[in-house]
């Protein structure tokens, strides 16, 4: 199978998730926090940290990194649709949620990576 089609194949499971989590949290939670972009954000993180240290480490070879890391968790987080409602809830002037939703996802984000490459460490 050739590189691009293992990205394709990982994103063809990403981005769907990345849809479903959004849906869902909108009808579970009913709040202008976009709770679904910030759970596949920061589901993403974490995987990719674990998976990362997993390619450091020489356990996940090149073929599965393109499948997991760049077309799973590239497709499932989203840097566009986090810059997109940080931008309309900065219009709304809900600046406070802006404000948390950015220090929130962004220190999240950071925190799981580095978490993921702990786990990823510990276990081998």
């Amino acid at each position: 199978m050739t590189d691009w089609l293992l990205v394709l194949a990982g994103g063809l499971a990403g981005a769907p998730l990345r849809y479903l989590l959004g849906v869902d949290a909108k009808f579970r939670l009913h709040t202008a926090f976009p709770w679904g972009t910030f759970a596949a954000n920061a589901g993403a993180a974490l995987l990719l940290g674990f998976f990362s240290e997993a390619v450091t480490d020489g356990e996940l070879g090149p073929r599965l990194q393109l499948l997991l890391a760049t077309g799973f968790c590239g497709a499932l987080s989203t840097w566009s649709t986090f810059s997109y409602e940080l931008l309309t809830l900065a219009s709304a002037r809900r600046l406070s949620m802006a404000a948390g939703y950015l220090v929130l996802t962004v220190g999240t984000g950071v925190g799981l990576s580095f978490a993921g490459a702990a786990v990823a460490g510990a276990v081998r």
